[in-house]
């Protein structure tokens, strides 16, 4: 008789115990497929906590499938549309490095790119109106390093195109950077470092749109600290390689003289 009550109770208290955990829980009788469907419709709806909360269980009940692995992606996208760039960049990686044949590995490192492009710079910035270049660059660095492997291991990729164009419009903002320094210094009278700068524009972004501007700013500086040989060679580069530089003057327009006819005397 003890047994037998024994064994009610057990028994009793593992019922108990399931159906507590099914309030917890309400996905437990979920299938995976079913909880994906959820996290997508909450994502959808802009419920980003709860997707991203779906997505982790569904990692967890489905670990080494398929839909497992897009769970990864798509949590990547719900954490950077929560705000939280970090964590996205961390379920990347993550998933990168669990699933390196994964055919959407093109995919997954041009987001990774995108979330470091910031080209707008978000909203504090549209208000304050800040130079791109005046920022820390490290983002854009580790933007245009992942475009890169993107575009040099996928080149096919459907990504591949938009990411050469973002890798241009980085290199742009990366040289400028160089060259706010460059005047910096030429302004401050620094001209040893501000020909070193100009020269590291120049060396490291060869074919940026400030490749103009970084040559203008050697020849000012050798012209200041009386290097007439160099400013002369490299004032042949610049007219070389930008012979309408604005450095150039432009000669005036010549005056059309008007010709009088024989019958006025005026």
């Amino acid at each position: 008789m003890l047994r037998f009550f024994s064994l009610s109770f057990l028994f009793a208290g593992l019922l108990l115990a399931g159906c507590a955990t099914e309030e917890r829980d309400p996905t437990a009788k979920m299938t995976p497929e079913e909880i994906y469907t959820e996290a997508k419709d909450n994502m959808r709806g802009n419920l980003y906590d709860k997707s991203i909360n779906l997505f982790d269980k569904l990692e967890g009940r489905a670990a080494g499938t398929v839909l497992a692995q897009q769970a990864q992606l798509d949590k990547a996208y719900a954490q950077l549309k929560n705000g939280d760039r970090i964590g996205a960049l961390m379920t990347l990686d993550r998933f990168m490095k669990l699933n390196p044949a994964n055919p959407a590995v093109d995919y997954a490192l041009y987001l990774k790119g995108t979330i470091n492009f910031n080209d707008d710079m978000g909203l504090m910035s549209k208000w304050f109106k800040q130079d791109l270049a005046e920022r820390d660059q490290m983002a854009a660095r580790d933007s245009f390093e992942a475009y890169k492997e993107l575009v040099t291991r996928f080149p096919q990729s459907k990504y591949a195109e938009d990411a050469s164009l973002r890798m241009r419009h980085i290199i742009n903002l990366l040289a400028k950077s160089e060259l706010k320094v460059a005047r910096f210094y030429y302004k401050k009278g620094a001209y040893v470092a501000a020909v070193n700068r100009a020269q590291a524009t120049l060396n490291d972004y060869p074919n940026s749109e400030a490749a103009e501007t970084a040559l203008i700013i050697l020849i000012e500086s050798y012209q200041a600290l009386g290097l007439t040989q160099l400013r002369d060679d490299t004032q042949r580069v610049l007219q070389a390689s930008f012979p309408e530089s604005r450095f150039f003057p432009k000669p005036a327009p010549a005056v059309p003289v008007e010709k009088k006819s024989w019958f006025k005397f005026w």
